[in-house]
């Protein structure tokens, strides 16, 4: 409320009294040390805050304050571990591959009718794999993203409506008043659990587990349910609160698996007290940390296995030198720090985490994809347009697409047929459903996820939801069963296009490297191994 609209609504004001400007509010998450929920409470009385109320799970509370300065007076409290506006920290870790020229055709053999597109499903044995294990409904996974187009076609068989949950408002505008995610188009601005306005989740969620029902593809695990635990906007960006609440969800109603393909931002690299960084910008990045620290923790300590997407950066992560990018939000801060291996990319870095580096058809890393030794677990198919001579969008990944955002981006015409190869429209079994070519990390791990859900198919036992497997015990099985892949020889291993050069160097040996971790993930040895 501004000042003039104060004076009015209080009725008679003296022309002698001084104005109060209103002081524009924000709210934040504040994170407390064991035991210090009271003293953090105090801390924000005494910074000019008030709480709003007390998550006792993952220790934070959520709190009203000025929107400057605040940070940096509740931050100085001994029981504050880290303080942060409740925005953005994300954004989903997918490429669009683009229009690209193809020549390339498909021979169906067996399977869905589009399964000859499917060159990743075959590289990790999900083709011979389904008819051994396909998955068993008891097994719930939960797709964190920007949701899940639960009436598509080749989804809504394996789609659970009713555990299901939205995290998110959209936001129309961003603080600074420029475009976000658009008009609503919901009441309240928060769209049915159903619903995917981005196509990132749905891509996900395909690669998981779409049903083997004569449309489309298949998935890893064409038996198992999928969740949509939405926590992205429209506009792909994750905010820090539905990120935490989608994890205790699943961890609370007894979700088998989650995959979280969205990498961390404001900052691309989260360092906890970086010496360029100012007292506010370091508490941000620790509240990210400590935050999504304790909700991995709570949702693992109850039975959840967590998978992420690695990033598309190019990076080694176990090397890195200088972050250009941070803070990327709002637009225009960007500035010039040096970062070391304390500065972590979350949530892939984070404890408990078994995060994926992505390989294109031949098998080579791909040259977007992040990598080092102690970040990356094991590798999977996430697309490389460049794996090969000159760029073909079928070297992506193809997986389940929303009509209404095919529509929206222009990929497809009026007609409803696509507008170039990345798009695909299936008819065969008189049932209409269109399906995207994309690259990343983001698609690389979806396909460990599904493994990880044949994994506890198999060998789950009866418990919250279903069925349930240690996430330590579905780890060691994804490691023992992922196919070992050497690094390159020579190990500094040079990516060519368009004319340029980029050198990544694959530290460790073939049992665990920098590239490929334990390992190419493989449904098929995940579906006829021992215990």
């Amino acid at each position: 409320m501004t000042a003039l609209a104060t004076m009015a609504a209080l009725g008679a004001c003296s022309a002698a009294a001084p104005r109060e400007t209103a002081v524009p509010q924000a709210e934040y998450l504040v994170f407390y040390a064991g035991g210090q929920q009271r003293a953090a409470q105090t801390a924000v009385q005494r910074a000019g805050g008030s709480t709003r109320s007390n998550d006792g799970k993952l220790g934070y509370l959520t709190a009203t304050g000025a929107r400057d300065g605040f940070e940096e007076r509740v931050g100085a409290d001994r029981a504050v571990v880290g303080v942060t506006q409740d925005r953005r920290i994300g954004y989903a870790t997918a490429r669009p591959t683009g229009a690209f020229p193809d020549a390339q055709s498909f021979t169906k053999n067996t399977g869905e009718p589009l399964a000859g597109r499917q060159w990743d499903m075959r590289m990790i044995g999900a083709d011979r794999a389904h008819a051994k294990a396909p998955g068993t409904k008891q097994v719930l996974v939960g797709v964190i993203d920007t949701g899940v187009d639960g009436k598509h076609p080749d989804l809504a068989p394996n789609f659970n409506r009713e555990l299901s949950r939205n995290f998110v408002t959209d936001r129309p505008e961003d603080e600074n008043g420029e475009t976000l995610d658009g008009p609503c188009e919901a009441d309240g601005c928060k769209d049915p659990v159903d619903v995917d306005d981005d196509g990132h989740g749905t891509h996900v969620a395909s690669t998981i587990a779409s049903p083997i029902n004569g449309v489309g593809i298949a998935g890893v695990a064409p038996g198992v349910q999928i969740l949509n635990l939405r926590a992205g906007q429209d506009s792909g960006f994750f905010f820090l609160k539905p990120s935490l609440d989608a994890l205790t969800y699943a961890a609370d109603i007894g979700v088998d698996v989650v995959n979280m393909s969205y990498f961390v931002d404001p900052w691309l690299f989260n360092c906890p007290n970086n010496a360029s960084d100012t007292k506010k910008q370091q508490l941000e990045q620790q509240a990210v940390i400590t935050g999504m620290q304790r909700a991995l923790d709570y949702a693992r300590q109850k039975g959840v296995t967590l998978i992420s997407a690695l990033g598309n950066g190019s990076t080694d992560l176990g090397h890195p030198k200088t972050d250009k990018l941070s803070p990327g939000y709002p637009k225009g801060d960007e500035k010039v720090r040096q970062v070391d291996n304390s500065c972590l990319n979350v949530p892939a870095e984070s404890r408990g985490v078994i995060s994926v580096s992505a390989v294109g058809p031949s098998g080579r890393k791909a040259v977007y994809s992040d990598y080092g030794l102690e970040q990356t677990d094991v590798a999977a198919p996430g697309g490389d347009v460049l794996d090969g001579q000159g760029t073909k969008a079928v070297r992506s990944i193809l997986a389940a697409a929303p009509e209404r955002v095919l529509r929206a981006s222009g990929r497809i015409d009026g007609s409803g047929e696509p507008k170039g190869p990345d798009v695909v429209k299936d008819c065969e079994n008189g049932t209409c459903s269109y399906y995207q070519y994309l690259e990343g990390t983001s698609m690389a791990s979806p396909h460990a996820a599904g493994v990880a859900a044949i994994l506890v198919s198999r060998f789950g036992k009866p418990g919250k939801g279903g069925v349930e497997l240690a996430p330590a015990t579905t780890e060691d099985l994804l490691y023992k069963t992922a196919t070992q892949k050497a690094c390159p020889s020579p190990r500094q291993y040079v990516y060519k296009a368009f004319g340029q050069n980029e050198t990544h160097v694959c530290e460790g040996e073939q049992s665990r490297n920098g590239f490929y971790g334990h390992g190419i993930v493989d449904a098929w040895k995940a579906a006829t191994v021992e215990p």
